[in-house]
């Protein structure tokens, strides 16, 4: 829409909608900055159908992704000194805004590396067989698995907004979220925040289906038309939720 604005603006100009002086004011026309955020995330049960149609190299890394929320280029390059199965925690020194970090190692994700087949000659985690390298890219790969699962429009990034949208709708507070994905600020972490809505008002329905009768009356009359209004676009956007997509934003 933005791109489709500007060409409009631009046409105009040229058309001779504009006085010749205006001409160059065109170029100093400042457009709002569009929203390019994604978030593209799969179910649980999508989850696990990727994981199954996935190769035997690929399958320990996507477990790896889902489970840890770590960056493509965190895992790919992970060692296994900063692996601490004893503990329970992956240790990220070199991480994209320059800080340490601690992911914990859930049980899917022990059961995943203690399978590994670990070798001398390589401190990788993952590696190319034939060479002890670690992968450069498994962009190819993965999106055959996704092609074999029948999942459409889903980036190897997403595997991340996967992790921690997953989090979210657990009810993890968006702090700890913060720290377990890496983001220096919070304002990365806020395009989840919908999701924390979504989870508010799917318990506020789960009151209402249990509360009394008369009690629920009392508690419904101080409940105003616009705060009605705004639980009915709450709960649209929660079942938009449901399917593993973002709803559109107004």
């Amino acid at each position: 829409m933005a791109c489709h604005n500007k060409a409009h603006v631009y046409k105009g100009c040229r058309m001779g909608h504009g006085r010749r002086r205006d001409l160059e004011a065109c170029k100093e026309v400042k457009f709002l900055q569009e929203n390019n955020r994604r978030l593209r995330f799969l179910s649980k049960e999508e989850c696990q159908t990727l994981i199954n149609a996935c190769d035997p190299h690929l399958r320990p890394i996507v477990i790896c992704a889902l489970n840890t929320g770590m960056r493509k280029s965190e895992f790919l390059n992970l060692k296994w000194d900063q692996v601490d199965l004893k503990h329970g925690f992956i240790f990220l020194d070199k991480t994209k805004n320059g800080e340490r970090r601690e992911i914990p190692i859930n049980d899917t994700l022990r059961i995943t590396f203690n399978g590994l087949l670990r070798r001398l000659d390589t401190p990788y985690v993952f590696y190319d067989p034939a060479t002890g390298k670690p992968y450069q890219d498994v962009k190819r790969s993965f999106a055959s698995a996704c092609r074999r699962a029948k999942i459409q429009d889903f980036r190897f990034h997403d595997l991340r907004h996967t992790f921690a949208s997953h989090l979210v709708m657990a009810g993890v507070d968006l702090t700890t979220v913060k720290e377990l994905l890496g983001h220096k600020t919070l304002t990365m972490t806020l395009r989840y925040s919908h999701l924390h809505q979504a989870i508010k008002l799917k318990r506020w329905m789960c009151w209402i289906v249990c509360s009394d009768k008369n009690q629920l009356h009392k508690k419904c009359t101080i409940w105003r038309f616009s705060q009605m209004h705004k639980v009915c676009k709450l709960l649209k956007l929660f079942i938009m939720e449901l399917r593993g997509v973002e709803p559109p934003t107004s």
